[in-house]
């Protein structure tokens, strides 16, 4: 091969270059963090959707009862929105609903999944960050695995934990039914646990199979880290939660304790003591007068709920899900219900 001639052009670059060597020194000797050399995600093989090593139970569709009669309004091109009752009971519209083509209540099959990437953390290994700005109640991403039985996960477990394995993905749709995404899944396995999460696990009825899905609960922004509450089950030694949250329970497997309501939460709530002294009123409990009494979906209002036997209890509506369709409520003794209010007897409080 003939030599290659060196033209002036070469001689000034190799000058630039021989001068930035002297600028720069000597190397200098460094070491990357432990967590940096350690961190390696686990392979595994990319699926879309669940692949079943158990029989598959698939319900028919006139065995649920779920179907709606959702028409297009003037001036809308969607059908099925906020008053949906298939969405209200977390089903996706099927072939037996009269909504058609433009049905909005199909979450896992028409809404794409949201951008997201995978990136190493300092102390929980490898995680999800949202690569664009999600919405609150948002399709984020559907959990997919390996559908496997209780005996198939108690020996995958089993087998795990004699290996030393500490990252588990396991997630129970029903009974004897567990997703498992450590051999096969989505970049849903790499969402952490956080004791405050950003989106949660909702289960979902499509065409009679049973679904995961992951959705927003509040609005997330681009670079932001996705988490959601394990509800861990402790299944051999402890394991440290490093989710930094103000709230953080230190521990997996730790259950949520019932919240510690706010000043103004409880002054709200002492209501329900002068309720019973007269000194308060109540509204009607139709659906139409609530609706013209209160905005926002009566965030922050105080209401009485009759329960069986005449039961009352009063709580403050803290959200609202405008996919399951479902209110947040926050009764006086701290506990945290999310209630169909369709489905509830319940009335206004107001001073």
């Amino acid at each position: 091969m003939p030599a290659t001639k060196k033209t002036p052009e070469h001689n000034r670059v190799g000058n630039v270059f021989n001068n930035l060597l002297k600028q720069i020194g000597n190397p200098v000797d460094f070491e990357l963090p432990d967590w940096f050399n350690k961190w390696k995600p686990m392979p595994y093989t990319f699926i879309r959707r669940n692949i079943y090593l158990t029989k598959r139970i698939k319900r028919r569709l006139e065995d649920d009862g779920i179907f709606c009669s959702c028409s297009p309004s003037p001036g809308s091109s969607g059908v099925c929105g906020r008053d949906c009752h298939c969405g209200m009971l977390l089903s996706s519209c099927s072939s037996g609903c009269k909504c058609g083509s433009s049905c909005l209540n199909k979450p896992f099959q028409h809404r794409p999944v949201k951008k997201m990437k995978l990136v190493k953390t300092e102390k929980c290994g490898s995680g999800i960050v949202a690569d664009e700005d999600i919405k609150h109640g948002e399709f984020v991403i559907e959990y997919v695995g390996e559908v496997i039985d209780d005996k198939t996960c108690e020996e995958r477990l089993w087998n795990m934990k004699h290996r030393g394995e500490t990252n588990f993905y396991l997630c129970e749709i029903n009974r004897d039914m567990v997703i498992d995404a450590t051999y096969k899944g989505n970049k849903s396995r790499y969402i952490n646990h956080s004791c405050c999460p950003n989106t949660e696990m909702q289960k979902w009825i499509i065409d009679g199979e049973t679904r995961i899905g992951i959705f927003a609960t509040r609005d997330i922004n681009k670079g932001e880290h996705l988490t959601y509450d394990y509800q861990f089950v402790q299944f051999g030694a402890d394991q440290d939660c490093h989710c930094g949250a103000a709230g953080c329970r230190r521990k997996l497997g730790v259950r949520p304790t019932k919240p510690k309501m706010s000043s103004d939460a409880a002054l709200k709530l002492v209501a329900y003591q002068v309720y019973q002294n007269g000194g308060l009123h109540v509204g009607s409990s139709h659906v139409s007068e609530q609706q013209r009494t209160c905005s926002r979906n009566c965030i922050g209002e105080v209401i009485m709920i009759t329960r069986p036997m005449n039961k009352r209890s009063f709580g403050i509506i803290k959200r609202f899900d405008k996919f399951s369709r479902k209110h947040s409520i926050m009764f006086e003794d701290g506990a945290i219900e999310f209630l169909d209010m369709t489905k509830e007897d319940w009335e206004l409080v107001t001073l």
